[in-house]
């Protein structure tokens, strides 16, 4: 298991899991932590004041279709969910959590994973384990370059360390 290893409840949602039902837009002009109190609201309106610090997030397919913001990815941050698994991403969704250092898996088999289970997710190998049912799926690792940018707390703590450590 890797240092980023995430454990929690699993929250599922299927497929359709757009930007404006993650972050919606009617609060746009207000603060990211007001925005995260409404994060999926649309189709579970239970979800923001219930999930716990390292809950995981469980998606269908493109999950985070939809607009470039940012936003959809800073409210789970903000709601500290510990990752992110789905059949498959829309590509600025995946960059956003990437470059937030949220992370988020690609795993065919995420339709197996039931509301309430309990997960531990080793994003570095790939993993997701499902001590509920007793079994372990496998999902694309996060690339390792991906991984240590991860690590440094997103995009940006990540350049400033390259940066930091390339100037001594």
């Amino acid at each position: 298991m890797s240092g980023l290893t995430r454990q929690g409840y699993a929250w599922v949602f299927g497929g359709g899991i757009d930007t404006d039902v993650l972050a919606p837009g009617v609060y746009m002009k207000g603060s990211i932590e007001e925005m995260a109190k409404h994060c999926l609201e649309a189709v579970d309106p239970t979800f923001a004041p219930n999930v716990a610090p390292g809950d995981v997030v469980v998606g269908g397919d493109a999950f985070g279709m939809g607009s470039s913001r940012e936003q959809a990815v800073m409210v789970l941050n903000v709601l500290q969910v510990g990752a992110v698994i789905a059949r498959s991403f829309a590509r600025i969704f995946y960059r956003n959590a990437m470059n937030l250092a949220l992370p988020a898996l690609i795993c065919p088999e995420a339709d197996t994973i039931q509301a309430g289970d309990q997960l531990v997710v080793d994003p570095g190998a790939g993993t997701v384990t499902n001590t509920t049912q007793d079994r372990t799926l496998a999902c694309d690792p996060i690339p390792p370059h991906l991984m240590a940018m991860i690590e440094d707390g997103g995009l940006l703590p990540h350049l400033k360390k390259r940066l930091h450590s390339e100037a001594a």
